[in-house]
């Protein structure tokens, strides 16, 4: 194992680190991946409903992204109303123990948990 994930000498863009953070960056990409995960399977308005902060054109955008990246799924059914549901792939299911890690670790740290 390696001592550090951002070795000296190179670019936080070249190493896997930098890699995994340019597919998740932003505000809400890993919030609609954290939703995915939860729910398996979720329409945009229950996505929208369930972050609460996020315009509509803005959650479009981060799913298209994350849909190009190979994260998500997009399943559009061929009916009036039109109806598409969205949910993580292989690759983006990879991220949830990252979520789990995550979850953990701010259990762990909360000031609420250092007052004990």
């Amino acid at each position: 194992m390696r001592d550090t994930c951002v070795p000296s000498g190179v670019k936080l863009k070249d190493t896997g680190f930098g890699y995994t953070l340019s597919l998740i960056d932003g505000k809400y990409k890993i919030i609609i991946i954290y939703w995915l995960a939860e729910n398996k399977v979720m329409r945009h308005n229950e996505l929208k409903r369930s972050i609460g902060t996020i315009s509509f054109k803005t959650l479009s955008i981060m799913l298209k992204e994350l849909e190009a990246d190979g994260l998500v799924i997009r399943k559009e059914f061929p009916q009036i109303p039109p109806k598409v549901e969205y949910s993580l792939s292989e690759r983006g299911l990879s991220l949830v123990p990252l979520l789990n890690m995550m979850c953990e670790w701010g259990e762990k740290n909360s000031l609420s948990a250092q007052e004990v």
